[in-house]
C-alpha cells in the first residue's frame, strides 16, 4: 500500500513521498511506535546508528511483518552509516549490524550519515559510538578521504544488500566532487529543510543532477530545544508557533504542521516527520489532498533565514563541520 504518490529514484525504485523518522524515539517505546505507525500507513522508516534505537525499531518490523500487517517488500528502510565507521573496511561492518538489529536482510536505502570520519570505535567497546572518541573525552577527526568510503557503499549496491546509496547533511561543493568520481551516484541527499532554511541553490542543485531530497526536521526548530540547540532570546518564534504559518494553515482549514510539510512537497522534496500520537502521525500523512498557492511559497520564502539547528559542531565541542 503506497499513501501518496512516490518519487521515483534513478534505478527506478520507488520511494514514499511521506515517511517517518525515527530520532529521538525511545527505545521503551519504539516497538510499538513502529507497528502501529505501519497500521496507520506508514511505509518509509528513516533510521540510524547514532539514533542508538535500531534494536527496538526491528521488533516492531518484525512483529509487523509476522503479523501479516505488511510484506517486507512494502517497506523503505533507511539506515545510515555512522561517521566512525568510514574507513573502507569498517562500511559493511556498520550497514549488517545495522541490518542485524532492524531484522532485515537489506535496506532500501543506505546514507553516509555526516561527511565526517571520526576515529574507530570498536562495537565490543560502545555501540552506537556516538561522536566523542572515549565517554567524556573529545571528538577524534580521522583523514580518510569520502572516496574510501563511498567505494566500500558502492560495494554495497554491487552486492544487492543496498537497494539504492545516498549521502546526508553534504554541501554542494562536496556533492559535485562526489559525482566526479562516482560510479554509482548518490540516489538521494537527505538535509536539513524548513522554512527557516531554505537552501535553493543545493535542492536546485541536487535535484538538477538527478538526486531525490529528503528533508529532515520539517518542524524547524522541534526537537533541538532540549538539547540547547537553538537560539535564545524573545526574538525567536518557533515555526509551529509562526503567525504567517498559522495564518496559511487556517486559509486551507490544516495544521501548521502540515503546511510546513506540503512546503517542502511542493519542491519535490520527501519528508520524515515523526509524529508523538495517532493524531498527529495520520495528520502528517493527510498532505496530498491540497496544495500551497504561488502567493503562499512566496510568503514562506520570506522566512529563510539560514538558520541551521543541527550543527554537529555544537554537540562535538569543536569546528568540525563549518557549513
Amino acid at each position: 500500500m503506497a499513501v501518496g504518490p512516490e518519487i521515483t529514484l534513478p534505478n527506478g525504485r520507488k520511494m514514499p513521498t511521506v515517511g517517518t523518522g525515527l530520532w529521538k524515539v525511545s527505545k521503551d517505546t519504539a516497538p510499538e511506535h513502529v507497528y502501529n505507525a505501519i497500521k496507520l500507513g506508514y511505509r518509509l522508516f528513516d533510521n540510524a546508528t547514532d539514533y542508538g534505537n535500531e534494536r527496538e525499531v526491528g521488533l516492531g518490523l518484525k512483529r509487523a511483518m509476522d503479523d501479516g500487517l505488511v510484506k517486507r517488500e512494502e517497506l523503505f528502510i533507511v539506515g545510515k552509516l555512522w561517521n566512525t565507521f568510514h574507513a573502507r573496511e569498517h562500511v559493511k561492518e556498520n550497514f549488517l549490524r545495522t541490518c542485524n538489529d532492524l531484522c532485515v536482510d537489506y535496506l532500501d536505502l543506505y546514507l553516509v550519515h555526516f561527511p565526517i570520519a571520526l576515529k574507530y570505535v570498536p562495537q565490543e567497546t560502545r555501540y552506537p559510538p556516538e561522536w566523542k572518541h572515549e565517554v567524556g573525552g573529545s571528538v577524534v577527526p580521522v583523514k580518510i578521504p569520502f572516496q574510501e568510503t563511498w567505494e566500500a557503499m558502492e560495494a554495497l549496491y554491487n552486492e544487492g544488500l543496498a537497494k539504492n546509496i545516498g549521502i546526508s547533511n553534504m554541501s554542494g561543493a562536496m556533492l559535485y566532487d562526489l559525482l566526479s568520481y562516482a560510479k554509482v551516484r548518490p540516489a538521494v541527499l537527505q538535509i536539513e529543510l524548513h522554512p527557516y532554511l531554505h537552501r535553493q541553490q543545493l535542492v536546485e542543485l541536487a535535484q538538477a543532477e538527478g538526486l531525490a531530497i529528503t528533508a529532515y526536521s520539517s518542524m524547524g526548530d522541534t526537537g533541538y530545544h532540549e538539547i540547547n540547540m537553538v537560539p535564545g532570546g524573545p526574538r525567536f518564534v518557533p515555526l509551529l508557533k509562526h503567525d504567517l504559518i498559522a495564518e496559511i494553515a487556517k486559509r486551507h482549514n490544516r495544521s501548521s504542521a502540515q503546511v510546513l510539510l506540503r512546503w517542502a512537497i511542493e519542491r519535490g522534496v520527501a519528508v520524515i516527520p515523526k509524529g508523538s500520537n495517532d493524531r498527529e502521525m495520520m495528520e502528517n500523512l493527510n498532505v496530498f489532498d491540497f496544495s500551497l498557492t504561488e502567493q503562499d511559497m512566496k510568503e514562506i520564502a520570506s522566512l529563510n533565514q539560514n538558520l541551521i539547528f543541527n550543527d554537529p559542531g555544537k554537540y562535538a565541542g569543536r569546528l568540525i563541520w563549518a557549513w
